[in-house]
């Protein structure tokens, strides 16, 4: 990345006006700041010294850190199509209001320890039935909504938050969603066919000083339910989270918001180490008159997030729609440019350094 640089060069005073071209370096020294690195330098020419002082403007340095990826306990693909693990539903409840804008349902199967996941993964469900080809249904990917311990504390479960998608088609038809559906209509007792577990990008940070800031809309809440049970409902002997969990929730109505009452437990639990913030778009505005979508509600805290954005130990969450990350964007670009930094490249900077990590569909 591109950095600007200011430059003032002291000279002796002299009367002569031809200089050699020939330099040579006495020493070197670098003093590092938060935004600046200041460069100062001894330097012959000929047989005068001089004195040269830089100042360069950059983006904060990125540390070198153990990847998450590399765990060798995290388990990939363990069930395929077509040998799934057979599963049962114990549980299957609608965490929405009657009057919320579709449904969404949390449900909980059964494991018995044979699908060994772990925080911010996500596995297949592959729905009974035939498509209209006639053949079996492909499996649909959903990320998991319950630590690894599962929310018996036991192992021996899995969880998932799901939205039952009903939409009318161009001809006025009423579609239904054929996975979707048929996780909300499952019943207590019903197998359920389950591959993977998958995924390595929405795994939780290794440091549990970290600063943790999950962005969710809808449904895409469910990996950081995983993490906030493990950072506050859970004692593990090599985990206590000590950190800064921030989480932003965005949903259209009140009615619609998933595990409230979850996180306001969490919250009276941790109040030091965990805060939440709810956009519900078609209710709250903001000064503006604008309507209160995610990125809407980060624009309050456009400062306060930026300046931990600097830092070597916050991580960014990113899960919902698609269309998020774009209005994310749209704020860090103006922040960044104050200090004259590149957001784009600065994210990507992140993304390698495993700080910037995003599920969006």
């Amino acid at each position: 990345m591109a950095s600007a640089v200011n430059a003032a060069v002291s000279f002796p005073s002299s009367t002569s006006s031809s200089l050699p071209t020939r330099t040579s370096t006495v020493y070197s020294e670098r003093i590092s700041f938060s935004k600046n690195v200041f460069y100062s330098r001894n330097v012959y020419v000929g047989r005068k010294l001089f004195h040269i002082r830089a100042q360069v403007t950059q983006a904060p340095a990125k540390v070198e850190k153990i990847s998450k990826k590399d765990d060798e306990g995290v388990v990939v693909n363990k069930f395929k199509p077509k040998e799934p693990y057979i599963g049962k539903c114990l549980l299957n409840s609608k965490i929405t209001a009657d009057d919320a804008p579709g449904e969404t349902w949390h449900m909980l199967f059964t494991t018995e320890g044979e699908v060994p996941y772990r925080e911010g993964q996500s596995i297949g469900i592959i729905p009974d039935g035939i498509d209209k080809n006639g053949k079996p249904h492909k499996l649909r990917l959903y990320s998991i909504a319950s630590s690894a311990l599962g929310d018996f504390g036991n192992s021996k479960t899995v969880s998932l938050c799901v939205k039952r998608l009903v939409y009318t088609n161009d001809q006025g038809e009423e579609v239904k969603g054929v996975c979707s559906n048929f996780l909300c209509d499952l019943k207590p007792g019903a197998d359920v066919k389950i591959t993977g577990p998958i995924g390595k990008e929405m795994l939780m940070p290794k440091d549990p000083n970290a600063t943790v800031i999950m962005l969710a809309t809808g449904t895409g809440i469910a990996p950081f339910r995983s993490f906030l049970w493990k950072m506050f409902f859970e004692k593990h002997e090599s985990y206590k989270f000590n950190g800064l969990a921030w989480l932003f929730l965005g949903v259209p109505t009140s009615s619609s918001l998933l595990y409230k009452d979850e996180f306001g437990k969490m919250k009276e639990k941790a109040p030091d180490n965990f805060r939440v913030d709810y956009a519900v778009s078609r209710e709250q505005k903001n000064d503006k008159g604008e309507k209160m979508y995610i990125q809407t509600r980060m624009a309050q805290y456009a400062e306060e997030l930026w300046e931990l954005l600097k830092k070597d130990n916050t991580y960014v969450y990113m899960c919902g729609l698609k269309g998020m990350e774009k209005g994310i964007d749209d704020i860090m670009v103006s922040l960044a440019a104050k200090d004259g930094i590149d957001w784009l490249e600065y994210r990507r900077q992140l993304k390698k350094a495993e700080q910037w990590n995003v599920e969006v569909y």
